[in-house]
């Protein structure tokens, strides 16, 4: 890369692009630099006035929306997962009525009951982002041309995601472990017998 002087330009002047650091919003200063200009030589027209930042967005805008595009799937991926684990231990847990009965029967308490669901939720989900997790230290390489400003192990980023699965997981799975501390001990067990015989 060289620099080289306008005036000296082999290329007839067309256009000189200028950049101006300002202490406040530089969109503020555009009627002053008019001014400036117009004093210097009233032939000469400045158009195409915009920020360092709005320009960098032109730039990279492809990128910007295709980010926003992975951000929109990936929290479409996070809903339906969770969606799918409501209705997986809601099942397991209609699956378990009578089992449950018993257990409150027996003099277990709502808490209790609760825990147990969410206890197996979250087993549930620590097998799941182990499996994940390694799957996604392994892509690290074909991953890193894609990432900008963050380096692709990045702890806080990796802690972040851990627990908003975590979370996730635990709010879907909550529901149906509420329901399941709401049972009937007595039309539990009198629905269990009548699925049994």
């Amino acid at each position: 890369m060289i620099y080289l002087p306008y005036m000296q330009s082999a290329r007839p002047p067309l256009q000189m692009t200028f950049e101006m650091r300002t202490l406040n919003n530089p969109l503020g200063q555009v009627a002053a630099v008019r001014q400036i200009v117009r004093q210097i030589d009233s032939r000469l027209a400045i158009s195409e006035v915009e920020t360092q930042a709005s320009h960098i967005d032109q730039a990279i805008n492809r990128e910007i929306a295709l980010a926003r595009l992975c951000t929109a799937f990936a929290g479409l991926a996070l809903a339906i997962a969770c969606i799918g684990l409501y209705g997986t231990v809601a099942f397991n847990v209609e699956r378990r009525t009578a089992e449950i009965g018993i257990r409150m029967a027996l003099g277990a308490q709502r808490a209790g009951v609760v825990w147990m669901v969410l206890r197996e939720v979250f087993a549930l989900n620590l097998a799941g982002l182990a499996v994940g997790g390694s799957a996604a230290l392994a892509a690290t390489d074909t991953v890193k041309s894609f990432l900008y400003g963050i380096r692709p192990n990045d702890p806080l980023s990796i802690t972040v995601s851990v627990l908003l699965l975590l979370l996730a997981g635990l709010i879907a799975a909550y529901v149906p472990a509420r329901r399941a501390s709401q049972i009937d001990p007595m039309a539990a067990l009198h629905r269990g017998f009548v699925h049994h015989f």
